[in-house]
């Protein structure tokens, strides 16, 4: 694509008009990127890398200043002024480096599929050794990858993409544009056990479902168990990274991003929203209101009902958190 063209297509400003006509070929990380290439600097911490670059374009923000940065060489460089580098960095991404075919349309020779199965003819593709059981429901354009298990009665709605040796357990519904990636099981029994007299322990029967809402990603290793009765619940624009523990009825609100190896009790309730770090544990049969941070490795054992940041072993608003770590960096220095 010319600059000319990627100018217009991200609404950005090109700054030196004689490279209109430049070509550019694909996209590269700044501090690699070669000549015939695109990057971008949306965080502050890459501006570093700007002298010396040689990307043959830089997409930066409106507020960048240049002039700032003396050019490690003589030549002139190209930048495209947007208002989210980022945002727009990521549309040039879809275009110039477009997703390649995952599964070819059709339903593999190796699938077995129920007969009450109902699969749409719009698109569907299903790999090989899939499983999908009695009265499943699957939309148009959805991909099954190989070694999928789909139980019975589960609902999968359009656009769905579902990778490698996922497991979906009985009664799961699943919303419009969701992806959920290799290894992740769905519906799986939430930890209920009951303790007897003689001190051995009696399964409580797990009779819910999952609900998961649309447009969620889903990360590899993850595990969202089924409710005990009524639902566990992911509403829509919920993004999970990778190794996710969600227990029963856990309920996850609109648009809440949660890192990888957090684990969330069951009965707890969590907003809109949220951002959840890495490492983070919340117990059960709390809630916690929209808006709110959690930073890595912070243990939640009560609700928080005031939105802002918080951390700790026992979590607490950041600000409280650090002033009692300094004080107690503090008691060293007194000795």
């Amino acid at each position: 694509m010319k600059l000319h063209e990627i100018a217009e297509l991200i609404s950005g400003e090109l700054t030196l008009p004689e490279f209109k006509d430049k070509e550019i070929s694909g996209i590269g990380k700044i501090e690699s990127a070669s000549e015939d290439e695109i990057t971008f600097i949306a965080n502050p911490v890459y501006e570093k890398y700007f002298s010396g670059t040689s990307a043959g374009c830089v997409i930066v923000s409106k507020r960048f200043n240049e002039t700032l940065y003396q050019r490690l060489d003589d030549r002139k460089l190209p930048l495209i002024r947007t208002e989210d580098p980022y945002l727009s960095f990521l549309t040039l991404l879809d275009i110039m480096s477009p997703q390649t075919e995952l599964q070819k349309i059709g339903i593999h020779e190796n699938a077995v599929i129920s007969d009450t199965a109902e699969i749409s003819s719009d698109e569907v593709r299903i790999g090989a050794n899939c499983f999908i059981g009695e009265k499943v429901k699957i939309g148009a354009r959805v991909s099954i990858l190989p070694n999928t298990v789909i139980l019975a009665g589960v609902e999968i709605s359009d656009d769905v993409l579902i990778y490698p040796n996922v497991t979906i357990y009985q009664g799961t519904k699943i919303g419009a544009r969701v992806i959920v990636h290799s290894g992740t099981t769905i519906g799986s029994d939430g930890f209920g056990q009951a303790k007897n007299s003689d001190g051995t322990f009696q399964k409580i029967p797990q009779k819910g479902i999952v609900v998961i809402g649309d447009d969620v990603e889903i990360g590899s290793n993850c595990t969202i168990d089924r409710a005990t009765m009524g639902e566990t619940v992911i509403h829509s624009g919920v993004k999970l990274d990778n190794m996710i523990q969600i227990a029963h009825n856990v309920e996850i609100g609109e648009n809440t991003v949660i890192a990888a190896q957090s684990g969330i009790a069951g009965s707890t309730k969590i907003g809109k929203n949220c951002m959840i770090g890495g490492k983070v544990g919340i117990v059960g049969h709390i809630t916690i209101c929209d808006n709110v941070i959690l930073t890595a490795a912070t243990n939640v054992s009560k609700s928080i009902t005031v939105p802002g940041m918080y951390s700790g072993y026992r979590s607490q608003p950041m600000r409280a958190e650090l002033r009692q770590e300094a004080a107690i960096r503090s008691l060293n220095k007194k000795k």
